[in-house]
């Protein structure tokens, strides 16, 4: 039952590979702080409170969410990890879009990978909005990450934005992931790897 909420839980099945035991211990107040969310997930999760983590790229902010997302499918709750471009993909493609919005709260939380990358139109605004709000509304628990700086979550410029941040910063801890780029270091190892290789 583990395995299958796994594999129904995560679209990019190697983020299950993403957990506390695999992490590199660069952040250990982050790691900290998630494995706490989890110890307590029962609690926040009669709350509706979920996490906003923010920062720039590379910072480990999905990672963290993956370590929380594969804590808890071993526990087994039935998570959902995702981004906006995806479910927007999704919705594009259904007719029954307010059914498969409700079907989202099946999962007792739903992680959302990447808020503010997704096309900048109404209709993509708006049905950011519509799964925002039937989580807020069906008080069920999410973490967000953006690469929005805080500033622009907390005052956004547009009143489309500010009905989908106010509802997310109400129920959403914000916590700013920060640091050097994890992902430009792996790079850098993997280019010194080649060029040993290749001998140059």
């Amino acid at each position: 039952a583990i395995e299958r909420n796994r594999r129904a839980g995560f679209a990019d099945y190697e983020l299950s590979k993403w957990n506390f035991e695999n992490d590199d211990g660069e952040a250990p107040q982050i790691t900290a702080a998630m494995k706490r969310y989890v110890e307590n997930f029962s609690t926040l999760e009669r709350q509706g409170k979920g996490l906003l983590l923010y920062g720039s790229c590379g910072t480990g902010k999905t990672y963290a969410a993956c370590e929380v997302a594969n804590a808890l499918i071993d526990k087994g709750y039935p998570v959902l990890v995702t981004n906006f471009a995806r479910l927007l993909n999704d919705l594009q493609g259904t007719f029954e879009r307010q059914e498969y919005i409700n079907r989202l709260n099946y999962y007792r939380l739903l992680v959302i990978d990447d808020l503010g990358v997704e096309r900048n139109t109404e209709y993509a605004k708006e049905q950011v909005y519509n799964i925002i709000d039937g989580r807020y509304r069906a008080g069920l628990p999410m973490i967000i990450t953006t690469n929005l700086a805080f500033e622009k979550i907390s005052k956004p410029d547009d009143m489309e934005n500010m009905r989908i941040y106010d509802r997310i910063l109400e129920r959403c801890y914000p916590i700013k992931v920060d640091g050097s780029s994890r992902r430009k270091k792996a790079l850098m190892r993997e280019y010194k790897d080649m060029k040993n290789m290749l001998g140059l």
